[in-house]
């Protein structure tokens, strides 16, 4: 007869085996939306370059985009997914209840707040991009009134995606934004190209696209009874509030100083924010599949280790938790460095042939390139930090602290201003000012951040030091056999056609991953030898 703790043992691994069976379906949605979301930017840059449209247009969609971050977005992963899970296991009719009135709530909410930015386009524009002149102004407008329905549909996408996570229902769901990026490509191209509409229809794009994550997320509803309700004294509903509330100063600081970066880079030149969109689009990229994918990894381990201890079990019980906590989040942070560090080093080296063989189509011009590139070199010189901050956050959500980030944050946006506006003491203001101030945000986020995590659980003795000194030498080492391949090649292909750009950066990418990859193992880097498991697993599998 199976003892207890073995029918313990055998119902965690095949817990294990579902979250990762899970996992891998986030992840494989999460390289699809990230892959078309790049191919969504090469159509943005390929139809209307890198003109002040495009900044009007980022503008435009940033504020729906900002309320549903604010309102949405942190309220399912800090409220609804918990309480819908807990329903979803003790109580189905319940769980209809419950999720038809917070459908319904939400609906009221985002149409008052689409209605209120239907009246108020012109001055919500103002606030966050003053310095366009007039007719770009008014343009920025007219995008925020097209562009507006799509906060409904987000946020509908947006529950209904905590509830059939709740349900364990994660197909659909993990192919949502991916579906929204091909919607606006598919629907830019036709409007554009067929109907000789302009930038409006990236507008247009964008609300056919979150209205399509509803609709693909429908089907997985099967069986679910739902039906409008406003019952606002549902004891359910006060404790998503209460769950929820904690999470709001952090996620208002964080669309604050979105609201005054958009409002800065505005007065900077009418295209600057078009630049400042596209690196940022090269730069998610590798923290999209790099940290964010490490640090949800982690944050189950770190919220089960940092539960309250056994009281009866004495000191011990207290210190064995803090220690594996402590050796989870290294082991966390030691991957995204082994990781990041090179894509890091690698982008700042092929920066301009990498944006040429991206953007430099249709109206991007050469000129766009170098601006374009100028920004994602120093957008670089953060994230790294902002890689190693991101684990550090989660740590201290899963401690069920979610104030000391919000605090920090707050001393972030105090050093982007102080960096960004320093110049204008002596000058005028440019996008290179603030792209440094913002690597200068994440920069004191991060060290601030692991200071207060090494107070709170010293991370000494867990490898981290040791990693970072095999780590560095040898992103920088594959940094400059990158950019001495680069040349030579670029010596070989002058000509900048989107063959010889190619040719360029994978050869260049090639040698550096090579050299990389060559000398982690030569340090014997433990974590290289994790990631080739991870690789190597689903080939052992399918040879099997």
């Amino acid at each position: 007869m199976m003892s207890e703790e073995g029918r313990t043992l055998d119902r965690s691994s095949l817990d294990g085996t579902s979250i990762a069976g899970a996992a891998s379906l986030i992840a494989l949605g999460n390289i699809a939306s990230r892959v078309l979301g790049l191919l969504r930017e090469m159509t943005i840059a390929y139809l209307f370059g890198a003109s002040g449209w495009v900044s009007a247009f980022e503008v435009a969609s940033r504020v729906p985009r900002m309320l549903f971050d604010l309102l949405i977005d942190g309220l399912v992963s800090s409220a609804l997914v918990p309480v819908f899970s807990e329903l979803a296991e003790r109580d189905r009719h319940e769980l209809w209840r419950v999720a038809s009135l917070v459908l319904s709530l939400v609906t009221l909410l985002m149409g008052l707040a689409l209605l209120v930015m239907e009246i108020g386009a012109h001055q919500i524009a103002w606030l966050m991009s003053g310095g366009f002149d007039a007719q770009l102004l008014h343009t920025t407008a007219y995008l925020m009134r097209l562009t507006s329905p799509a906060v409904v549909f987000l946020s509908l996408s947006g529950v209904t995606t905590g509830l059939l996570y709740a349900l364990k229902r994660f197909t659909l769901p993990a192919f949502a934004v991916a579906v929204f990026n091909a919607s606006l490509v598919l629907v830019a191209l036709v409007l554009t190209g067929w109907l000789g509409l302009g930038v409006e229809s990236l507008a247009v794009g964008m609300v056919v696209g979150s209205a399509a994550q509803v609709a693909l997320q429908l089907p997985g509803l099967r069986g679910a009874r739902l039906r409008f309700s406003v019952n606002v004294h549902h004891p359910m509903l006060r404790r998503i509030v209460k769950l929820y509330i904690p999470i709001v100063l952090g996620l208002v600081i964080s669309q604050v100083g979105i609201v005054i970066d958009r409002n800065l880079a505005s007065r900077t030149g009418e295209q600057s924010i078009a630049w400042m969109r596209y690196a940022t689009s090269v730069v998610q990229f590798p923290l999209g599949l790099v940290s964010a994918a490490i640090a949800m990894a982690i944050l189950p381990t770190l919220s089960r280790l940092a539960s309250p201890p056994n009281p009866a079990l004495g000191e011990k019980s207290r210190q064995e938790p803090a220690a594996e906590f402590a050796k989870t989040l290294s082991q966390g942070i030691r991957m995204v460095l082994v990781l990041i560090l090179p894509a890091v080093v690698g982008l700042f080296t092929i920066a301009e042939p990498l944006i040429a063989l991206v953007f430099q189509h249709g109206d991007f011009t050469a000129y766009d390139t170098q601006q374009t590139a100028l920004a994602l070199r120093l957008y670089l010189l953060g994230t790294a930090f902002a890689a190693i901050d991101l684990p550090l956050v989660f740590a201290f959500y899963a401690r069920q602290n979610t104030l000391t980030p919000a605090l920090v944050g707050v001393l972030g946006v105090v050093v982007y201003l102080v960096v960004a506006l320093a110049p204008v003491l002596f000058r005028a203001l440019r996008m290179t000012d603030l792209v440094l101030a913002n690597s200068a945000q994440l920069t004191v986020h991060a060290i601030v951040m692991l200071w207060l995590t090494h107070r709170e659980v010293p991370l000494g003795g867990h490898g981290l030091g040791n990693t970072l000194v095999k780590v560095l030498p040898a992103a920088l080492a594959m940094g400059a056999l990158t950019y001495f391949v680069q040349l030579r090649l670029h010596a070989y292909f002058p000509g900048g056609t989107v063959l010889e750009n190619f040719l360029i950066v994978a050869g260049a990418a090639a040698a550096g991953c090579g050299v990389y990859g060559g000398l982690l193992f030569l340090m014997r880097v433990e974590e290289m030898y994790m990631l080739l498991t991870l690789v190597r697993r689903p080939f052992l599998r399918w040879m099997r």
